[in-house]
């Protein structure tokens, strides 16, 4: 926590109005620091700061790029516990949890310190003309980064890493409710060598008007958002009036399809990494459980075991499974899905009271028989509650699978690979984790169709949503 200013062009500065906003613990809602709190002056001196950086860093060479992600990688990696303990204050995920997303940030510089050297293009010849075609792939320019606060550290360097190892320069909007682990990487990347302007960040309490006026910037070329739905479509109304290019992985509905040949305990495991991993404070943790009827029974108890042997606590226990909510509104919103589950005629197997004293708190929670009208199925319950429905027909299921507007990702547990290629082919889901409670990788394309964004991230696809191709048409 030594910085808590805005990082633009290099230098650490204050606000330009002096603002300041505070950042809270989660484990016992006691002040961890005042952060800046960045106006649109602010935004415009960011602006200014990577258009000034640009033409430098894209034209150094891919090696050269890659080489700085390769050192900012090993930085990272001897500072893991340092970003976990940082991660764990401002966020409350439980320590194990912590750890897990700083190695999975550091992954990212990575991969993209590889794929900065791996830009293809090919040459062809038009078959009407007999024109030489030279096609290849250009830096796209300035990219503004909105993050969200459930990853502090890995939604960062997912965007950032790719963006550098294009040749982009980049402007960082961090949550508000976790600004600091993203501060701290400043100094990380400076001693990796990115030049000063390269990488700005911008905490602010006024989202709106500082991400609107940078995405009003002319020279602003790339939005790359991670975040709700609603606010992924008010970005794209406003990134569709100067025409720049959006990259956007927004909510989630996941279903968790658990077939009558499954693996039992395998499935019970997959479903702990698939709701529990951070929390449940995740896009692409499981929500609608569905389990077939001929399992279920078998299923819910070894599962509901699994939930109660969690020890919930404050985070830095390296003993403890399960911290606290991010804020007092995500644990509010998590108890009313709850209330309103029971009150529909959900049964309670486990967990479903707060409890007391300071903290944003809320225990591991099993519902069982919920019915099609709790609000918890349409909507993310970004908390550590399982609802869990049952089924007995495969083509029924698909159906109800694909009922939502979200299509981030869905999960499958059958003994049968041929039926789980044939479900997963079937299932409307940008990622699809076939007898795999995780589908998360560095290397991998992640993104979702339908509601849930617009282009991926990680993987050779994630470095061309900052690139622009262009082609040269010529003869000799």
């Amino acid at each position: 926590m030594k910085h808590t200013q805005l990082y633009i062009g290099g230098t650490w500065r204050d606000a330009s109005d002096g603002g300041q906003f505070a950042v809270i613990n989660p484990m016992d809602e006691s002040h961890l620091a005042d952060v800046s709190s960045a106006t649109v002056t602010d935004a415009l001196a960011a602006m200014d700061a990577a258009d000034a950086a640009f033409k430098d860093w894209r034209s150094r060479s891919p090696r050269a790029r890659g080489e700085i992600l390769r050192r900012a990688f090993d930085l990272f990696t001897q500072r893991l516990e340092d970003f976990a303990r940082l991660i764990t204050l401002e966020n409350g995920k439980a320590r194990l949890d912590a750890v897990g997303e700083a190695t999975y940030a550091a992954e990212f510089f990575r991969w993209y310190a590889e794929e900065a050297v791996r830009s293809e293009g090919h040459m062809g010849v038009a078959p009407a003309s007999g024109a030489r075609t030279l096609v290849y792939q250009k830096p796209a320019g300035i990219a503004v980064l909105v993050t969200p606060w459930n990853y502090p550290a890995a939604m960062a360097t997912r965007k950032i890493a790719p963006a550098l190892a294009a040749g982009c320069p980049v402007v960082v909007k961090p949550a508000s409710e976790t600004p600091l682990t993203m501060l701290a990487l400043m100094p990380l990347l400076e001693e990796a060598g990115v030049p000063p302007g390269v990488v700005n960040v911008l905490p602010s309490r006024s989202s709106g008007a500082v991400v609107g006026a940078m995405l009003a910037d002319p020279r602003a070329r790339v939005v790359s958002f991670t975040g709700s739905t609603q606010v992924g479509r008010k970005l794209l109304h406003a990134a569709a009036d100067t025409v720049i290019k959006p990259a956007m992985e927004l909510g989630g509905n996941a279903p968790f399809i658990v077939f009558e040949d499954a693996d039992i305990d395998a499935a019970a495991d997959g479903l702990m990494v698939a709701k529990m991993r951070n929390l449940g404070e995740a896009c692409t943790a499981a929500n609608r459980i569905y389990v077939h009827a001929a399992v279920e029974a078998e299923f819910v108890e070894k599962y509901t075991a699994r939930m109660a042997a969690l020890k919930m606590g404050d985070g830095l226990d390296p003993s403890v499974d399960v911290g606290p909510l991010v804020n007092a509104e995500t644990r509010d919103k998590v108890a009313a899905f709850v209330d309103d589950a029971l009150q529909r005629g959900a049964q309670l197997k486990l967990g479903g009271e707060c409890p007391k004293g300071p903290g944003f708190y809320y225990p591991p929670t099993v519902l069982t028989n919920v019915p099609d009208e709790a609000e918890c199925l349409k909507d993310e319950i970004f908390g550590p509650v399982a609802a869990l429905q049952n089924f007995t027909d495969e083509d029924e299921i698909i159906v109800r699978a694909n009922q939502t507007e979200y299509g981030l990702v869905a999960y499958v547990y059958t003994g049968d690979m041929q039926r789980g290629l044939r479900v997963s082919e079937q299932l409307e889901f940008g990622m699809v984790g076939l007898n795999r409670g995780l589908v998360s990788d560095p290397a991998a394309p992640f993104g979702g169709v339908k509601q849930s964004g617009l282009g991926r991230e990680g993987g050779k696809e994630g470095m061309l949503e900052f690139m622009e191709t262009q082609y040269i048409s010529t003869n000799w």
